[in-house]
């Protein structure tokens, strides 16, 4: 699983409106009556932070944790990745989007889904952590 790096948001940004109730997935609730302040979604996934950037997922090794092809990750370059945070790392410059997992001295890259194999880090490997991808968006529309 590949990704495309996009980089940073862009100056700008458009604040939505937010209801103040979660949305049941069942036979929807008139939303009008609990409009909260308008809130903006860069803001939420702090897309502004500078240590803050953005990619689009390529490939389907990642399902198993909800992440598909051509969803955008918000990728965090400030957090410290840890056994079983997902991220975005570069193996021997080939990009892709895996779970760390650290076994004692052992690196593996794991694949949330069974029809990949896990990529076992080995030593004279080139591994480079980019960071830590803390959302992923999907469009529903297609």
């Amino acid at each position: 699983m590949g990704f495309t790096l996009l980089g940073p948001l862009a100056e700008g940004g458009v604040r939505l409106p937010r209801c103040s109730f979660k949305v049941p997935a069942g036979f929807p609730s008139p939303a009008t009556d609990h409009m909260e302040a308008p809130i903006s979604l860069d803001e939420v996934l702090s897309l502004r932070a500078p240590h803050v950037f953005l990619v689009t997922i390529d490939g389907d090794s990642m399902q198993g944790v909800g992440i598909f092809s051509g969803d955008l990750a918000v990728v965090d370059r400030s957090i410290e990745p840890v056994d079983g945070h997902v991220v975005v790392a570069l193996l021997n410059n080939d990009p892709m989007c895996k779970r760390l997992c650290i076994r004692g001295k052992r690196v593996i890259l794991r694949s949330e889904n069974p029809q990949y194999p896990d990529r076992h880090v080995l030593e004279g490997d080139d591994l480079s952590i980019w960071g830590v991808i803390t959302y992923s968006v999907r469009s529903h529309a297609h």
